[in-house]
């Protein structure tokens, strides 16, 4: 039985592919598998996953390149492939594509087409530093890289110290201590952290304490290689703080221009209380720049 004109060939389809982030030994019998049998793998780069699969005794599989500069052509690119029928592997250099690193586009753009995906899980910094901290796991917020600088790099780290979830982070090597120290003029000294470096690999180190020791530890000898921080929730002993003193903070930073959402994240910070309390606080009850706060007018 063939397909009618015009209609898609049977079997294509799209599988993310989790690969190895640091320990070769953790690529999975049917990673391996789904790569040995893929018409076509995208990959970050084509070197790293020419030695893996080398490495995993595959060949034959064409490789094309798919980083942040040409994602969205890329995706275009695979999803054609799959609605002509081909099994279309998608990689990274190490981890799930689409966390922090290309395939989210991949995902969406087959969705749209109708095209079917699939996932083969695989390794995860984040959450191997997550149950390596020995902080809270039962809820937690993955926060990607942190913006550089500016007023996002602000709300972010706001965002954090406000929260009542741990929080995991990546960061580049170069730019941990400076990070840490962000975190702990937001969140205070004795917020508990954990420095997660080179997971898997021969010299994986995981640091734990406070933010302040970690400031002094990260100062003396900056921290190399792939580098994940796990952020200690924030404490609930100030839920007791009063809505009018929610307001008065709110009101000073409206006053001196701040947009609403920046304000909103750092008086979470500032008075230790949940994020979502002080939002219904600046939506609801009308918080008026340098005036009173009083009921929304009708």
């Amino acid at each position: 039985m063939t397909d009618e004109p015009g209609t898609r060939p049977l079997g294509g389809s799209i599988v993310l592919v989790g690969t190895p982030i640091g320990n070769l030994g953790d690529l999975s019998r049917r990673a391996v598998a789904t790569l040995s049998g893929a018409d076509v793998a995208y990959c970050e780069d084509t070197r790293r996953t020419r030695a893996l699969l080398s490495h995993a005794g595959v060949t034959g599989v064409p490789l094309r390149s798919m980083h942040a500069h040409n994602e969205r052509d890329r995706a275009a690119e695979a999803v054609a492939a799959a609605l002509g029928g081909a099994t279309v592997a998608v990689v990274t250099d190490a981890g799930m594509p689409g966390i922090s690193d290309p395939g989210g586009a991949v995902v969406a753009a087959a969705i749209e087409a109708g095209v079917p995906v699939s996932v083969v899980p695989g390794p995860s910094a984040a959450l191997a530093a997550l149950v390596l901290s020995g902080l809270p796991a039962d809820r937690f917020t993955f926060e990607g890289f942190l913006p550089r600088s500016g007023t996002a790099r602000r709300e972010r780290i706001a965002a954090i110290a406000g929260s009542e979830a741990t929080s995991v982070c990546f960061e580049a090597p170069g730019r941990v201590a400076g990070t840490l120290a962000d975190l702990a003029g937001a969140c205070g000294p004795e917020r508990q952290v954990a420095v997660a470096r080179e997971l898997t690999k021969v010299h994986e180190e995981v640091w734990r304490g406070t933010l302040a020791d970690a400031v002094t530890w990260a100062g003396a000898a900056e921290p190399r290689g792939e580098i994940v921080l796990v952020v200690g929730p924030a404490s609930r002993t100030r839920a007791a703080v009063a809505d009018g003193e929610i307001r008065e903070a709110l009101e000073r930073r409206l006053g001196a221009g701040e947009r609403t959402r920046g304000a909103v994240d750092a008086v979470a910070a500032e008075l230790g209380v949940p994020r979502r309390r002080v939002y219904q606080l600046a939506v609801g009850p009308a918080v008026t720049p340098g005036g009173p706060v009083g009921p929304a007018a009708p």
